[in-house]
């Protein structure tokens, strides 16, 4: 049975959920890295939050591990880059707890407006200092949101009912969308210049770190105010520090840090800073939500193959699995006939989609294709990493998508470019959904592929077919379909012809013995 352990604190429903779709799952909450490391391995999933740290030597032990699927957002703790390497699909969930996070930040926002946490301490030390905490209205402000993707494009939503006037910098955003939730779309510098408050809501990448600094904080406006409820890190602390102190920046509120738990940061002695230890998620709806979605999707790619909101492979949604499945089997076929025939180093794969596969998600499809193509020859390659190594490989990886109508109502077209020759294999989906080879290097031929089978490239002549026949007959393989195509009569031919059982070095050198004969491989599937 296929196994998930559940290695942070999550609703009991993620695990009746896990069992709902026949898979076991274990609950350890609390093990040391040694303890994970040690029981890791055997299970196909790992579920966490934000406290397990999913590192390189984690993943090393988790032979057989699939998916690590974080409920939540961000994969701060998880080495993404080490379970792309190593084959490991990374999902997060970033809906569940969307609407919870985005409300933390608006409460943030109102809390730094008007001074809500310094009243609150003041009053019940036994003051009564009205004057004191002044605030200011929200209505009729700017408000620059800094990533206006789901969680952004709601906090916008709200802050449109508070009257507030929203612009937002992400160079996702097109022009349709922020038309259409109403934000108007500005550089980061006019954000920066313009906005009463600014709210981040961006991951934390290479491009993001660090993007408020101490340049970006001389940009903004005297007195203006700063949330973060996004990442830890998109901040620069320090600098931040000194723009309060100095009050050009009237305030922040902040519920990430660099470094968690912040306990003795600096920021927190400042009475312009309001802070909440991580709390953007926390609600009881919000962990209810992320805990299900996470185990919903880990559900779905373990059984279907499907693949929602991974941070390393293309998705491929549950509706969309089913549809693909056949295309899947077609495309490992085509991507293993040419790595096992490549015998050279690999320098470009091109694949051509026709017809209703073109329709399709086929960046999944490219992926296993890639699977193929490259599992020959090297070991450990799957869906996840195919696409990292053939980049890390400098292999010239192409995707093409034809409109035109061939002679099959859907094709796939595999060419593969080594140091030594250029190869192309196309294969189609028959009535029966079956995958079929229906051409090699412009030869048409039309063959199902199974377990076994022997590929022989010949010159067109007399003999060739009986001499295959003798040859295996007289090695005890037994031939169970036999399929020929060639280029024009006394040209290039080919045999592709399935067997019983593997077939040894032995018959191969034969094979190849025969007059006529150019090349001769035993390939597998």
């Amino acid at each position: 049975m296929t196994k998930v352990l559940i290695a942070d604190q999550l609703s009991p429903a993620a695990a009746e959920v896990f069992r709902d779709n026949g898979i076991s799952a274990d609950v350890a909450v609390g093990l040391s890295a040694d303890e994970l490391i040690a029981r890791i391995d055997g299970y196909q999933g790992l579920a966490v939050r934000s406290a397990t740290k999913v590192t390189a030597d984690l993943l090393d032990a988790a032979k057989g591990l699939k998916v690590v699927g974080r409920a939540g957002i961000g994969v701060d703790n998880i080495d993404v880059a080490a379970a792309t390497a190593r084959g490991v699909a990374v999902m997060n969930s970033p809906f569940g707890n969307a609407i919870t996070t985005a409300e933390h930040a608006i409460a943030m926002m109102l809390s730094l407006a008007r001074r809500i946490p310094g009243a609150d301490r003041s009053t019940r030390s036994g003051k009564w200092e009205k004057s004191r905490f002044l605030g200011v209205e929200l209505a009729g402000k700017v408000l620059g949101i800094i990533g206006c993707g789901n969680i952004g494009s709601i906090v916008a939503n709200r802050a449109q009912g508070l009257k507030m006037r929203v612009i937002a910098f992400d160079p996702f955003l097109s022009s349709e969308k922020a038309a259409e939730i109403s934000v108007e779309k500005v550089s980061l510098d006019d954000l920066l210049a313009r906005a009463d408050i600014v709210s981040l809501h961006t991951p934390l990448t290479d491009t993001t770190r660090g993007i408020i600094d101490a340049a970006a904080l001389a940009k903004m406006k005297q007195g203006a105010r700063i949330v973060n409820c996004a990442r830890g890190g998109l901040v620069m602390e320090d600098a931040l520090k000194a723009a309060i102190e100095s009050c050009h920046i009237a305030g922040a509120a902040l519920d990430v840090f660099a470094e968690e738990p912040a306990t003795g940061n600096p920021l927190l002695a400042l009475d312009e800073v309001i802070v909440t230890p991580h709390l953007g998620a926390s609600t009881s709806e919000a962990q209810e939500n992320v805990a299900l979605q996470i185990a919903q999707q880990m559900s779905d790619f373990l059984n279907l193959g499907a693949v929602t909101n991974a941070l390393n492979m293309p998705s491929v949604t549950a509706e969309e699995a089913p549809l693909l499945k056949p295309y899947m089997k077609l495309a490992e076929q085509l991507g293993g006939f040419a790595g096992q025939l490549t015998e050279a180093g690999l320098i470009g794969a091109t694949v051509e989609y026709e017809g209703h596969v073109a329709e399709l998600n086929t960046r999944a499809l490219t992926a296993i294709v890639l699977e193929g193509l490259l599992s020959p020859l090297m070991a450990s390659v799957n869906m996840v990493n195919a696409p990292l190594v053939a980049k890390q490989r400098n292999i010239d990886v192409s995707e093409i998508k034809h409109d035109r109508a061939g002679d099959y109502q859907t094709l796939i077209r595999l060419t593969v470019t080594s140091e030594r020759r250029r190869r192309s294999v196309a294969g189609t989906l028959m009535h029966d959904k079956k995958p079929r080879i229906v051409e090699i290097t412009g030869i048409n031929i039309e063959a199902e592929i199974g377990p076994f089978m022997l590929y022989v490239n010949n010159q067109d002549k007399p003999g060739i077919i009986g001499g295959l026949g003798v040859t295996l007959a007289k090695a005890g393989v037994n031939i169970a379909t036999f399929h020929l195509g060639r280029a024009k009569a006394g040209g290039n031919a080919i045999a592709l012809i399935q067997v019983d059982g593997p077939i040894s070095g032995e018959v191969l050198e034969e094979v190849r013995a025969i007059d006529g004969v150019v090349q001769a491989k035993a390939l597998t599937f």
